[in-house]
């Protein structure tokens, strides 16, 4: 069976993943790009956005995976956008632009679906209402085989690991302190009897965490 993969996910040193206050013109809230830095430096990140250079070490090379393999991804609605409740501008597709990263579908989960958005580069995003088992079949079935990618929030994060779905999670510890914002952590423990940990330090001072599910 394929697997359920996060990659690049960054938290805190103590334990936010997200930043409060989150707009249209803040993304990631008063965390501003400070969990982000690390990966904006990179050859992948670059490349995502058709620029070339960008480095090529530590960070580079677990920042890369993100893509290899993935056949669907599943995100939460605040990855999609900021707007809250029922949608009052279906015109408005997204912080990603016309043409974005995923090139796959994409399950964007919500209380209130909507349309499917075709985009160009051959991503879709579907809107649906469903449990994170619902969502995890709909996104098998339009991977064909690959993997399925969990792209975040901090809340999807959650729901997929308190389900006990995912197979390998790649966290990203970035020396700051937030103060508030979305905790990663709240409400779950024992991650080590579910998974074999390793680390590795970066010279840019981050770690990279890397939780794959034990037997697999």
């Amino acid at each position: 069976m394929s697997h359920v993969r996060v990659h690049n996910f960054s938290v805190s040193l103590d334990g936010f993943a997200a930043g409060e206050g989150q707009t249209l013109e803040a993304p990631f809230g008063h965390a501003q790009g400070r969990l982000v830095e690390w990966f904006f430096g990179t050859r992948t990140f670059r490349s995502m956005n058709g620029e070339p250079g960008g480095s090529a070490g530590v960070d580079d090379a677990f920042a890369s995976n993100w893509g290899p393999g993935i056949g669907a991804e599943i995100m939460g609605r605040n990855k999609f956008g900021p707007q809250r409740g029922p949608w009052t501008d279906e015109e408005w597709k997204g912080w990603w632009g016309d043409n974005p990263v995923f090139h796959t579908p994409v399950f964007v989960l919500t209380h209130h679906p909507r349309p499917t958005l075709e985009m160009e580069g051959g991503t879709t995003f579907h809107f649906i209402d469903a449990t994170p088992a619902q969502a995890l079949e709909a996104a098998r079935e339009a991977a064909g085989g690959l993997d399925v990618r969990i792209g975040g929030g901090v809340e999807t994060i959650r729901e997929f690991l308190a389900a006990d779905v995912i197979d390998h999670l790649h966290l990203v510890l970035v020396p700051i302190v937030l103060g508030r914002g979305e905790q990663l952590w709240s409400g779950i423990e024992d991650l080590e009897a579910r998974f074999d940990v390793e680390s590795v330090s970066s010279p840019s001072g981050v770690t990279h965490l890397t939780f794959t599910r034990k037997g697999r």
